[in-house]
């Protein structure tokens, strides 16, 4: 009777002890799916709101390639409130000895963030030309190229798994933008000259190529360098790779003496002035709120999955570019969007399998654990 009162006890302490560490790991799972959510609104809103202003300075009058480049990095100041508030607080001295033993040193800092701040600028200059030669519609559907670069890299720096949902997810994906290069007898592509089109074409497969490409190598930086997980790391990230990205783009832009245009170009804009420079503030906010959503999702999960999520907005910029700009979805374009969200469909799939496997093997482990403390 005493060994069965005993045995009763063990039970539910480890019945107590196992509803207590669900609860907190509920809790932490839910504040993960906040963050996540919270990154994802921040990519989906920051590059479609961007890519349309982008869109509108050049249809109203904006000719400076080097400005509308800038616009993409030069909002990084609006970083410093976020990283003064998460400035790491007082740790003890043990800990505070470790964390610093693991900090890289300042010259290898210098070189991974005047890597990446160079790789951007020339990026965001690609992304330019191809906004400003191609429809936005077509320009949005080109650029879901990039998770297939994306997904190709990744798998060679950061052990991506290329599961047979992912590699669906990406055949599809680079046949959505594949196929818009046939599209060139259509109403919008024909005030194009066919050299700008492809121009426009080569520019925006290739910034997508790039931008997968620094995705990844984010990603390995973050796991084999900065090795923190702080969110100061984050947006210092984001800070010290803008701010370098910019100087090269100023340095650009009066090298090319197209500063000496900007004057003229602004009071030539059609909606005057001040839609000027509103356009342009906005822009480089839309943008600095895309670059927080993006690196955060790459923090949070792989830059895989940040490129994917940049991906849903596919369907929102050219129904954004119908409206506003009557830009028309022929057959070839609806076809490309389909194919476009068939494919990101794919891959969330094998996202949520992958959860469930991670929920079921914790579980096991968890069953193992209690069973050899009672």
């Amino acid at each position: 009777m005493k060994e069965a009162q005993e045995e009763t006890k063990n039970t539910s302490d480890v019945d107590r002890k196992a509803e207590i560490q669900n609860g907190g790991r509920g809790v932490v799972q839910y504040k993960w799916w906040v963050k996540i959510a919270l990154f994802t609104f921040f990519v989906l809103s920051g590059s479609s709101v961007a890519t349309m202003l982008g869109r509108v300075y050049f249809n109203r009058g904006g000719n400076s390639k080097w400005m509308a480049t800038l616009v993409q990095t030069i909002g990084f100041p609006l970083m410093f409130p976020l990283i003064l508030f998460y400035l790491p607080s007082k740790t003890p001295s043990k800990q505070q000895d470790i964390i610093t033993k693991n900090n890289p040193s300042w010259v290898t800092l210098f070189m991974l963030y005047m890597f990446l701040g160079v790789f951007l600028a020339i990026d965001c200059m690609l992304y330019t030309v191809g906004l400003n030669f191609l429809p936005v519609s077509t320009f949005s559907l080109i650029c879901v190229s990039q998770l297939a670069f994306n997904a190709f890299f990744s798998y060679l720096l950061n052990g991506q798994k290329l599961t047979p949902f992912i590699t669906n997810s990406l055949v599809l994906l680079s046949f959505s933008s594949t196929l818009l290069v046939f599209q060139g007898d259509s109403e919008q592509t024909a005030k194009i000259s066919k050299r700008k089109y492809i121009i426009g074409f080569v520019c925006t497969v290739a910034a997508s190529a790039g931008c997968g490409l620094m995705l990844s190598t984010t990603q390995l930086a973050f796991q084999k360098i900065l090795k923190s997980q702080s969110y100061k790391v984050v947006f210092d990230m984001i800070v010290y790779q803008n701010m370098i990205a910019s100087v090269a783009i100023v340095v650009g832009l009066f090298a090319s003496g197209e500063w000496k245009d900007i004057k003229g170009e602004m009071e030539g804009y059609e909606s005057g002035k001040v839609s000027y420079i509103m356009n342009l503030v906005w822009t480089a906010v839309s943008w600095q709120v895309f670059s927080i959503g993006c690196v955060g999702l790459i923090f949070e999960v792989s830059s895989l999955f940040s490129n994917v999520i940049s991906t849903l907005g596919i369907p929102i910029v050219p129904v954004l570019a119908v409206v506003f700009f009557h830009e028309k979805m022929n057959g070839v374009k609806v076809i490309a969007m389909l194919l476009a969200i068939w494919g990101f469909a794919s891959y969330i799939y094998q996202h949520y399998l992958d959860d469930l496997k991670e929920k079921a093997e914790a579980r096991i482990a968890k069953r193992q654990v209690d069973l050899t403390e009672v």
